[in-house]
């Protein structure tokens, strides 16, 4: 590596060291597209700052990294957000000081927000029963043209494959095609860290693929029972993007909709507290943590155990309802 002294200090050499840094996080960790892009976008914002305080990577001291939390509680963050940029700077710095490139950690010392665990937003097993019914419904609108009709089956597929799986919204958009096989019961998963898992496939969700991917393919041609098609896209949710299928944003926008439609407030629904819903809807039914973290890609238990306020709900019924000597 270069001496620190022959680095150039510019909004560059930022950009340079931020690569480098998200460069070695692909490399050596395996971070996926979604984690380097957050990563990026925080160091961006830092970068901007120090800009400011005319200051950059190579010679920001611990107070200017002070200075830089303390203008983010000044623009209304989060303390959870605050401490997400926290934990990029450290990692930032602690990867400048290992390839030499500071002689330095600036931000090792720094403590962040103190903060709880929140529990997360869940929905009833009623309330995820109206989604379901309403998207149903739209998908059998038989007065809605083919574009119509086909989104609606679309949203329906989506809906009844995120409850039955639990998947993170990412790893469901970017479903291959293949899995939506007639005869699947398991579907592989690549998740975080490019991990794979088998996350099993419920009746209700393979026939809303079954569904969806026959309105794909279009109407029959008069006189044939072949249907007229173009090649099929190698991802079960196609879009013209360039990824090439639905992003995370355009299904949470419709699902938010249907929420509305269905008479649910739009910001209490969301494809992540859809897979909230899955989890403690499982739990509550008396699944183990351990089956329901493996479902999740949870790679650490720890991630799990916010749901065990539900278990702990359940326990407490348990007692309440078979214990001899509970309350009548």
């Amino acid at each position: 590596m270069a001496p620190q002294a022959k680095i150039s200090e510019t909004k560059g050499s930022d950009a340079r060291l931020t690569q480098l840094f998200l460069d070695m996080l692909a490399a050596e960790q395996g971070a996926g597209d979604n984690t380097l892009s957050a990563y990026r976008g925080d160091l961006e914002d830092l970068s901007a700052f120090l800009q400011r305080s005319k200051t950059n990577f190579n010679r920001a001291d611990t107070e200017a990294l002070r200075g830089y939390l303390a203008d983010l509680d000044e623009r209304g963050f989060k303390s959870s957000s605050v401490a997400r940029r926290l934990s990029a700077m450290r990692h930032l710095f602690r990867f400048l000081l290992t390839e030499r490139i500071r002689s330095d950690d600036p931000a090792a010392i720094l403590s962040g927000p103190k903060r709880g665990r929140g529990l997360p937003k869940v929905l009833s097993i009623s309330d995820v029963d109206r989604l379901l019914t309403r998207a149903k419904a739209q998908a059998e609108a038989t007065d809605a043209a083919a574009p119509q009709r086909l989104r609606a089956l679309r949203l329906a597929c989506l809906l009844e494959v995120l409850y039955a799986t639990g998947l993170r919204v990412s790893e469901l958009v970017s479903l291959p095609v293949s899995a939506a096989r007639r005869d699947a019961r398991m579907i592989v998963v690549r998740g975080k860290g490019d991990k794979e898992r088998l996350v099993p496939l419920n009746d209700a969700a393979r026939q809303a693929m079954a569904d969806y991917l026959v309105a794909q393919d279009g109407p029959t041609n008069a006189g044939t029972k072949k249907a007229s098609k173009t090649p099929r896209s190698k991802w079960l949710f196609p879009s013209f993007g360039d990824s090439g299928h639905l992003t995370r944003q355009h299904f949470a926008r419709e699902l938010k909709d249907l929420a509305v439609s269905a008479g649910l407030p739009a910001r209490l629904v969301s494809p992540h507290v859809l897979r909230h819903a899955f989890a403690s809807h499982l739990l509550h039914n008396g699944a183990d943590l351990r089956i329901v973290q493996t479902l999740l890609g949870h790679s650490d238990i720890s991630t799990t155990q916010i749901y065990t306020h539900v278990v702990e709900e359940r326990l407490k019924s348990l007692v309440r309802d078979l214990h001899p000597l509970a309350d009548k």
